[in-house]
């Protein structure tokens, strides 16, 4: 069945990387009917592959600083096991695209998988915090690998006039994991230990692997930047951001995922806020944030992507200036819905955005910068929220999240003005 997928037109699906790339500006005067079949066999394996690596990085996600500070070493080892883990990940993120440009794609799909299921393996003797915090560097730089290429796979393997909509089913895919697998491997833990955990994370990040041996009727080596461009050396990160209309979707988006990186580590911490009321929100937000994701691709194929930067920020601001009422579960709710809407249509219209204005050479180069700007925000937004609240109290911190987010909306107006749309 799955050499079946792998077919011819499945293959010159990857070697005919480079079509015409779709653009907001043909929004102008018309309205684009999308044409062509999203989901192909290559494909279909870049999407299991995404959902492994998320659904093994979660796992453990909670549960490796959880032991770390039940081995001894507190709240300092718990924020050191974490910490590691995102800077082994921004590390791969800025690595990628020179490796994926020097061994290709499939070779470093693999390799990120390795890296990220193996070392899971030395969590189940237990273990002292060195063991923790090596395994979360190397589990950090598998995942970074795995989701800079997995983005960059699926902007090179859809058809650009559909590419919007299937970013956002990428989005779904990538979202899912984490309703399950965070909370998932937190009760299992409990329950069964965290050698289970391990085991579990390392089996689901090297599922891939078992199918990677049909990609050899592949067109090698599996470089699917070098398709369509003449061989172009394709730009490093500094490069592509500075390439016209890469950097103002990358500050938008840094701009909302410090709000995310916030809602996600102090909402449960929040005064007033129960802890059921907390995982409520939570939860409506990561679901609000799939469909929108979903949606906003569907739709920025049609009127233009840069025509949605302007609503995403709005809507999203609008959710955190409601947590000023933290004591009404009706406000945070209603606030964290509207927060994920906002966030998921800012996520896909940032992306498409950012891969329609890179050349085939440089898909890579969009995907780690996206994916680099996911958690630049993510990290420092608690870090700067933490500092804050201490003198503002919550909800005053919540509004001046908010204001942050506006602040973005001159780029986005920009954007919005430049894709000549209204």
């Amino acid at each position: 069945m799955l050499h079946f997928a792998l077919t011819v037109a499945d293959m010159s699906t990857l070697t005919s990387a480079g079509p015409r790339r779709s653009s907001d500006s043909d929004a102008r005067g018309s309205t684009r009917r999308p044409a062509g079949r999203i989901l192909s066999g290559p494909l279909a394996l870049v999407f299991l592959s995404e959902f492994c690596a998320l659904t093994s990085f979660y796992l453990l996600l909670s549960v490796t600083p959880m032991y770390a500070a039940a081995a001894g070493t507190g709240s300092a080892g718990a924020g050191l096991v974490t910490s590691v883990l995102l800077l082994g990940t921004v590390a791969a993120e800025l690595a990628a695209p020179i490796l994926m440009r020097r061994y290709g794609y499939w070779a470093m799909l693999a390799a990120g998988a390795l890296l990220l299921g193996g070392p899971a393996l030395a969590l189940l003797p237990g273990g002292s915090l060195v063991i923790m915090v090596g395994v979360s560097a190397v589990r950090g730089l598998g995942f970074g690998l795995c989701t800079v290429i997995t983005g960059a796979l699926t902007a090179v393997l859809l058809p650009p006039e559909r590419r919007g909509e299937g970013l956002g089913l990428f989005g779904v895919v990538a979202t899912a994991p984490g309703i399950a697998a965070l909370p998932g491997g937190v009760w299992l833990a409990g329950h069964t230990g965290m050698a289970t955990v391990a085991v579990l994370a390392a089996a689901v990040a090297l599922v891939p692997l078992t199918v990677f041996p049909w990609l050899s009727v592949l067109p090698g080596p599996g470089n699917a930047e070098a398709a369509g461009t003449g061989h172009r050396r394709p730009d490093g990160l500094l490069a592509g951001l500075r390439r016209a209309g890469q950097l103002r979707p990358f500050l938008i988006f840094a701009a909302s995922t410090v709000a995310a990186g916030v809602v996600v580590s102090f909402l449960p911490l929040a005064t007033g806020v129960s802890g059921n009321v907390a995982a409520a929100g939570l939860l409506v937000q990561a679901l609000a944030a799939t469909i929108s994701r979903w949606w906003a691709g569907r739709h920025g194929d049609r009127t233009g992507h840069a025509r949605l930067l302007v609503p995403a920020l709005a809507i999203a601001s609008l959710g955190m200036i409601t947590m000023i009422w933290l004591a009404s579960p009706v406000a945070v709710i209603a606030g964290m819905c509207l927060f994920g809407i906002g966030f998921g249509i800012s996520q896909n219209a940032t992306f498409a955005l950012m891969i329609d204005r890179m050349p085939p050479s440089g898909l890579g180069t969009a995907s780690a910068l996206w994916n680099l700007a996911y958690d630049a925000g993510y990290g420092a937004g608690p870090i700067l929220f933490g500092l804050l609240v201490g003198h503002t109290g919550y909800p005053a911190a919540f509004a001046l999240t908010a204001v942050l987010m506006l602040a973005a909306l001159p780029a986005a107006r920009h954007e919005r003005s430049a894709a000549g749309l209204r």
